[in-house]
């Protein structure tokens, strides 16, 4: 009898033992457990099961071994054990050694390793090792076939399906998501139908294949009639209106959900974001009680990809006051919206981020953060980025290049352009677009017309549209506009708006009227809303006081219902961005101090010998109200609030959405010289660099 009650408390020890082991295993506390395993003075083989169990459980596959190696005496749970534990490790050569090892094997033993080649991708090493199983059970046949599944070979999967002497609700789900993901949704609808018994998860698994393969009616109809939905099921069928971009019906199912996931959310923002429905995404996220990474990344994306730029950084500066670790792609929304915004403060902190988190050594990275800087007026920086990269792709080259030629700095792009080749990348399609470009800018006619003629001989690049449109701009520039002319008749493909644009751009430098009504003709009606080509077109005529011909064209725009893009400048000031638009400050909370800051200027500018070049006034006024209103043009009030807020030593960096007006250029460069402060101006074209009454244009723009 005592023998017996031995036998019992050992047993009962050996159990409690091994629970409490298992037990502080999986919350982590692997020191507890070893201390309990020591105090042991009977070590039963289910106490040393558990504590190897238990390092390989907290990554410690070195001292699992070596305890594994200590053991008394071992069975078959503890041979399997190591094999598990080898695998959870993702050691699966290690595992593959142990499984050979052992003095003998069940079928867990061999589920295991299917299981671990399975986990590890290598589904070849999983079907050979499943063939030569002895006896197979329900688990050997669902793992091997998820295995099928995961590898996408839909068809071994679908044979070993038909094979599986019992076929579970688990089996039979898998199966049809696998065939739905190929698109074999009637084969699926075949299976789904012919099972006796399905649960929520086999329901969700069949809308969701029908919304996936763009049949969301025909989810909705299956929707409707299943017996139980979970918000799973809910967010599938929400997902398969968002996705094919029926955002109405979208937004009447999301209203009816009676529970929104951060998931569901998350696809309204992003489906109502690309459709511009902006207001109604931000009322989404706003009524979110709880948000994740993809929430706040879908919004500020929705914002930036519709040209919402400040709202975007409005965004940004919320999460960080919440203290939201922003995710990589937020951090790429964020630094093009910077860029966008020549917001040159949060840009450098969006930097300093990706360098903490390491993200700055990728060279997609790079370029972002390259044009970036490039936007921002900071074009050392930029370089500084392009020569940290010893290997640099095609886009890093077509970026510092851009760089160039958006400033101006001609000489430095076609020596950028040169050491291309030698680096073992050949110039593309963009490259040639970015050096035509900077040639034009720079002047530099007989160098881009000789790369032009050999672009498609030297680099494979066969001539497009947006070449010729570079090479019309570039001969605009220089004044050879009969030579531009004769380009376009020459061109092998239809000239498009870019093309015809550049030549009017040009006649309106030019003053020539003949051509320009020709290229107004054909955006007329390539483009009909496009105000650009009346604006154009009016300031050659305004130019030489044609003011009958200025009127004609602006009933003519009012008949046809087409109205100018107003003119706007932005600055930013201590992390903020202030927008001005001509002749309106009257909303400005500071707006008292900018007219003094104008007064002041405007004085410093006649003493300075400045008298206003009033042909660029589109109207036909007295020459005081000419005057008006071109010291209120939006650059000028930007510059102004520069001048204003900004300390001195520190350049005054300012946007205009359209080309900056002639009388302004003229007038920022002499503002920079009687205040003696750096001004950067980036309009819609280029970069001016204003300090000491010269602009880094040379006047060439």
């Amino acid at each position: 009898m005592k023998r017996v009650h031995l036998i019992l408390h050992r047993t009962y020890c050996t159990v409690n033992s091994s629970f409490q082991i298992s037990r502080l295993s999986k919350v982590g506390q692997i020191n507890e457990a070893r201390k309990c395993f020591d105090s042991l003075r009977f070590k039963a083989i289910g106490s040393w099961n558990s504590i190897v169990s238990g390092y390989f459980s907290n990554g410690m596959p070195i001292e699992a071994r070596h305890l594994f190696d200590e053991m008394p005496e071992r069975n078959i749970v503890s041979w399997n054990g190591l094999v598990s534990g080898y695998i959870k490790n993702g050691m699966i050569n290690e595992a593959r050694d142990a499984f050979e090892m052992m003095p003998e094997r069940n079928v867990v033993s061999w589920t295991a390793m299917v299981k671990g080649y399975v986990q590890e991708g290598m589904v070849a090493e999983a079907e050979t090792l499943f063939w030569r199983m002895p006896e197979k059970n329900e688990v050997s046949w669902t793992v091997m076939f998820g295995g099928f599944i995961d590898d996408r070979r839909i068809d071994d999967a679908r044979r070993l399906y038909d094979m599986m002497p019992l076929k579970d609700v688990v089996a039979s789900t898998n199966m049809i998501g696998g065939l739905c993901k190929e698109g074999r949704v009637d084969e699926a609808r075949e299976i789904f139908d012919e099972m006796r018994d399905r649960n929520v998860i086999t329901w969700t698994s069949m809308v969701t294949g029908y919304c996936q393969n763009n049949r969301v009616d025909v989810a909705r109809k299956l929707f409707e009639v299943m017996p139980e939905k979970t918000e799973v099921s809910w967010t599938s069928m929400l997902l398969g209106y968002t996705l094919s971009g029926r955002m109405e019906e979208a937004e009447e199912f999301f209203e009816a959900m009676p529970m929104k996931p951060v998931i569901a959310c998350n696809a309204m923002i992003v489906g109502l974001g690309e459709r511009g429905e902006i207001a109604k995404a931000r009322r989404v996220f706003d009524q979110m009680k709880e948000r994740d990474d993809a929430t706040w990344r879908g919004m500020i994306k929705a914002y930036e990809r519709k040209g919402f730029e400040l709202e975007a950084l409005d965004l940004f500066g919320v999460m960080q006051r919440q203290g939201v670790r922003p995710s990589f792609p937020s951090l790429i929304s964020v630094l093009s919206v910077c860029g966008a915004l020549a917001s040159l403060e949060y840009g450098r902190q969006v930097h300093a981020h990706l360098v903490r988190c390491q993200f700055d050594v990728d060279v997609y990275v790079a370029s972002v953060l390259m044009t970036m800087y490039v936007k921002c007026g900071e074009l050392v920086k930029a370089k500084l980025v392009f020569d940290r990269f010893p290997s640099k792709d095609v886009i890093m080259w077509n970026s510092i290049i851009s760089g160039y030629a958006s400033h101006g700095l001609g000489e430095e792009a076609l020596k950028v352009f040169h050491e291309m080749p030698s680096s073992g990348t050949m110039p593309n399609k963009v490259t040639i677009i970015a050096i035509l470009t900077a040639c034009s800018y720079a002047g530099k006619v007989e160098e881009g017309v000789e790369i032009f003629e050999s672009m498609e001989s030297r680099f494979c690049v066969t001539p497009s549209v947006e070449h010729y449109s570079c090479m019309v701009d570039m001969l605009g520039r220089a004044g050879r506009i009969d030579e531009a002319m004769k380009l376009i008749e020459s061109m092998t493909i239809k000239p498009d708006a870019t093309v015809w644009g550049a030549l009017l751009g040009a006649c309106r430098t030019h003053s020539r009227l003949d051509l320009a009504e020709v290229a107004a003709k054909k955006l007329f009606e390539i483009e009909p809303e496009n105000a650009g080509p009346y604006v154009l077109l009016s300031s050659i005529n305004a130019s030489r006081a044609n003011w009958g011909d200025v009127a004609e064209l602006r009933k003519d725009m009012r008949t046809k219902n087409v109205s100018k893009f107003p003119g706007c400048s932005w600055i930013e000031v201590d992390k903020k961005v202030h927008t001005f638009f001509r002749g309106d400050i009257r909303n400005h909370p500071e707006k008292a101090m900018i007219w003094m800051m104008l007064e002041k200027t405007d004085g410093l500018l006649r003493e300075a010998g400045y008298s206003p070049d009033c042909s660029h006034v589109l109207h036909d006024v007295d020459e005081e109200e000419k005057m008006d209103n071109l010291r209120l043009h939006s650059e000028r009030l930007a510059v102004a609030y520069g001048l204003l807020k900004l300390p001195e030593g520190v350049p005054i960096r300012v946007i205009k959405n359209l080309r900056v007006c002639g009388d302004c250029h003229v007038a920022i460069k002499l503002i920079s010289k009687v205040t003696e402060r750096e001004i950067i101006l980036r309009d819609a074209n280029r970069f001016h660099h204003f300090k000491n009454g010269v602009c880094s244009c040379k006047d060439y723009w």
